[in-house]
């Protein structure tokens, strides 16, 4: 890939000169304290650098999932205030996208400051499948920074072609952040040259979110280790009964497929040999450990037993490579995230290259209260990764390389 990055502009310098950053500041809220701000600190070092520079620096992101207008429950408020603690600087948020507070802010920034867009999805035009909408919208935020930059650095949306991270990079000058380029320097360490064993652990509720991130990867792996809720329609694929878990009926043919490619290819395919089965879907629900080939009909698993626990782990000691995307169980319970922290630990005591896929598994390992120097890599988008790795184009990369 050759694109200009954050490098290459500050060498051609920015004092003075407005940049609109694309980050990723999605985080989670419970109400409006943020309990995991992992993305608002890997965003951090892109800005620190420019507005240490003395650029002008406005921010654009997005919040959860508004209807394409303004909804005060995705506000990007609880995210400025947490950006200017850990810049030790104001961030101001403007009340607006690209009307009236925006135009205002960003007409008074100092050189050096940072102000902050409102959600970008307050706009229907930012997510609109119409190539002219996206375009228009563009056209508005390079209209904020006259004679400015784009630097694209939210890597968890460059799978996206959306108005902010696609077609703003053909109105204005564009270069990747350093987020970025580390992300797709890490990813193309799991497709290129890869160091074996190779193997990738995948979790989470559902195998159609994995369709072809696994058909993809039963081509390049020599271990796939299968848990979390997608685990069920595995065995439910080998005829066995899985109770009230968690099933995609529809998806059992291709999941028989995908059995018989394994085999076909010698890649060693390990399922869970327990589970934590429970009498309901609850954080203090009754439980029980059962072979995972004979789950009550009234039970449903909530995550892997012990004796998973320490295959998977005993799976991985050996390994080179590792790609982790996907929780074991319902993590969130305390009860049944003991499968999860199985998993992590054996990558924290791996000599691996280990990468831990954004999304959950990123949010479960602060959770665990794991050290995060313990991975060689945290990705922060699980969408981003899962699709590169699935061999898709990533729209906001194209857009990047285009320029060049």
């Amino acid at each position: 890939m050759t694109v200009k990055n954050l490098d290459d502009l500050l060498g051609e310098g920015v004092q003075g000169r407005y940049v609109l950053v694309r980050s990723d500041l999605n985080v989670p809220l419970d109400g409006s304290r943020i309990t995991d701000d992992g993305r608002v600190r890997a965003a951090l070092p892109t800005i620190k650098k420019l507005a240490d520079a003395g650029a002008k620096v406005v921010v654009t992101a997005h919040l959860g999932r508004p209807k394409g207008e303004p909804d005060a429950k995705y506000t990007l408020a609880p995210v400025a205030q947490r950006l200017s603690e850990l810049l030790g600087a104001e961030v101001a948020l403007a009340g607006d996208l690209v009307g009236e507070s925006a135009k205002a802010l960003t007409g008074a920034l100092a050189d050096g400051g940072v102000v902050l867009l409102e959600n970008v999805r307050f706009d229907a035009r930012e997510t609109s499948k119409d190539a002219v909408d996206r375009s228009e919208l563009a056209a508005e935020l390079g209209a904020l920074v006259p004679g400015g930059a784009f630097v694209s650095d939210g890597f968890g949306v460059v799978h996206r072609k959306q108005a902010s991270v696609y077609e703003v990079a053909s109105v204005l000058p564009a270069y990747a952040g350093g987020l970025v380029l580390a992300e797709l320097d890490v990813l193309k360490k799991l497709t290129d040259d890869v160091q074996r064993p190779y193997v990738v652990v995948l979790g989470g509720a559902k195998v159609s979110d994995k369709l072809g991130v696994i058909a993809n990867l039963l081509t390049k792996v020599d271990r796939l280790l299968i848990g979390g809720g997608m685990a069920y329609t595995f065995l439910k694929a080998q005829g066995h009964e899985v109770g009230q878990s968690l099933l995609q009926a529809d998806q059992l043919d291709q999941v028989k497929g995908f059995l018989a490619e394994a085999e076909k290819r010698g890649v060693e395919l390990v399922l869970p040999v327990d589970v934590l089965a429970a009498t309901e879907f609850s954080a203090d629900a009754e439980h029980e450990v059962v072979a995972a080939t004979a789950i009550p009909a009234d039970r449903q698993g909530l995550d892997i037993g012990p004796a998973s626990r320490e295959l998977f782990a005993g799976k991985l000691a050996d390994a080179k490579t590792v790609f982790w995307n996907g929780p074991m169980g319902v993590f969130e319970f305390e009860a049944f995230s003991g499968g999860t922290r199985a998993v992590a630990e054996a990558l924290v005591k791996s000599d691996a290259f280990t990468v831990v896929g954004g999304g959950d598994s990123a949010a479960a390992v602060r959770q665990l209260g794991l050290p995060e120097d313990g991975f060689s890599h945290i990705s922060t988008g699980g969408g981003a990764s899962l699709e590169y790795l699935e061999g898709k184009e990533l729209p906001g990369v194209v857009a990047l390389e285009e320029k060049n």
